[in-house]
């Protein structure tokens, strides 16, 4: 029994670089037939970007376009506008992320395609909400996150590096994509009451947003009382009105801090995440697991609420306790007393651990060729009765006679798309 969740759903990929992909990819390892369509000679612009090897297909574009369909097409050209015509009838979804208006000009809005295919659900990536001010700007990942709050309050808030900070998570990129497909997803469910698709609008600002909710959360209280606890700045130091960057503090209540262990001056990343929770019972197992046990009867400590005003001591002595361990050795100790804490792991040692290579966490896909195997991260959710197949990726217009004939193109047709630009590009005329 195929248990593929979207066996059966047709989608019709007009997207390129990150954003997009992403959504379509997670559509296809679901179990959905995905057409990606790229422009006849140059494909996908990530094809090309930062490649390892002028003549293979960057990482880039490999781990965002696995288990898809290339189908090589100009869409502006008469049968190309035909042929994307023929798709949209027969699929269930089209995704596209070109910039505000393009799908219009082309003659492929939300308002045409739902003329040509009533039950088609239409999913368009933008940066911005369609009423907000910088709906016109075009949208790239950092423009999402300095528009949506992840910048100004990451970073450090003083001395030389206190500037805006854009996450090294791909915010305003792959997290739109997944919020693109948990709309579509809702739309299918919705379909199955209504009969009809609709349009799903996803932006790359509010996708970005979503994930800075606390954020809002921070400004609503700033706004009430004039100061947040749980930040460095306080008790002593001063508070705007707006929420501040806080380093490395954990963002809710708890006291969670980034701490330097022995290898530090050699190893960039030989660093410690140690959370103190509010709880009384907690704390105790932490101050016994620390050898801190005289914070326990200490007033300066003994409560949450007094933690908070003596952040600076907690973290100096916390500090000296993993100057002289290892990041493993910490984690080890403080971990068998229940103690929230984390090595800070690069992605050399991500990768590098077995463990890992679940069937989903991280996966190995054989591309062949000189590509051969590559390392993507898979399906972040599991399914008790589904494994999804991670295939290669398409070559560009790999598939297009295969999809051609599959909406009726007969063979003479089809060799005329390629002679006429629709899906190879137009030999250059020789110079006089």
């Amino acid at each position: 029994m195929n248990t593929a969740p979207l066996q059966g759903i047709k989608v019709v990929d007009f997207t390129n670089v990150q954003s997009g992909p992403s959504c379509t990819q997670l559509l296809a390892w679901l179990g959905a037939d995905v057409v990606k369509i790229e422009r006849p000679g140059t494909g996908d612009a990530t094809r090309n970007e930062i490649q390892f090897d002028p003549d293979c297909p960057s990482y880039y574009f490999l781990q965002l376009n696995s288990d898809k369909k290339s189908l090589a097409l100009d869409a502006a050209t008469p049968d190309g506008k035909d042929i994307l015509t023929r798709l949209i009838k027969e699929c269930d979804i089209f995704v596209e992320n070109l910039h505000p208006g393009a799908m219009d000009k082309l003659g492929f809005s939300w308002e045409v395609v739902h003329k040509l295919n009533p039950k088609c659900i239409y999913g368009t990536i933008k940066g911005f909400p369609i009423s907000s001010k910088y709906a016109n700007l075009k949208a790239y990942e950092p423009v999402a996150q300095v528009t949506a709050g992840a910048a100004s309050t990451t970073g450090w808030w003083e001395g030389p590096d206190n500037v805006p900070t854009q996450s090294g998570a791909a915010l305003g990129d792959s997290n739109t994509g997944m919020h693109l497909t948990i709309g579509l997803l809702a739309a299918l469910c919705q379909r199955e009451k209504t009969g009809e698709g609709c349009y799903v609008y996803q932006s790359m600002h509010n996708a970005c947003l979503n994930l800075c909710r606390i954020k809002t959360r921070d400004q609503l209280t700033l706004d009430r009382i004039g100061y947040l606890t749980q930040f460095p700045q306080y008790p002593d130091g001063k508070f705007g009105d707006f929420v501040p960057r806080s380093g490395n503090q954990e963002g809710s209540g708890v006291l969670g801090w980034t701490y330097k262990c022995k290898n530090w001056a050699t190893d960039p990343n030989d660093y410690v995440y140690v959370i103190l929770q509010r709880g009384a019972k907690d704390f105790e197992l932490a101050c016994k697991a620390l050898g801190f046990e005289d914070w326990l009867t200490n007033p300066d400590f003994n409560t949450a609420d007094a933690r908070d005003r003596h952040k600076q001591q907690i973290w100096d002595r916390i500090q000296k306790f993993c100057i002289d361990k290892t990041k493993h050795e910490v984690t080890d100790i403080l971990s068998k007393a229940g103690v929230p804490v984390a090595p800070v792991l690069s992605t050399k040692e991500i990768m590098t651990d077995q463990s890992l290579y679940d069937g989903n966490t991280l996966v190995k896909i054989n591309q062949g060729g000189k590509v051969g195997e590559f390392v993507t991260v898979g399906v972040p959710f599991t399914l008790s009765n589904f494994q999804p197949a991670y295939g290669p990726c398409p070559t560009l217009g790999g598939n297009t006679d295969e999809v051609l004939k599959s909406i009726g193109y007969t063979d003479e047709q089809i060799a005329s798309f390629a002679k006429n630009g629709t899906t190879a590009p137009m030999p250059k005329t020789a110079a006089k």
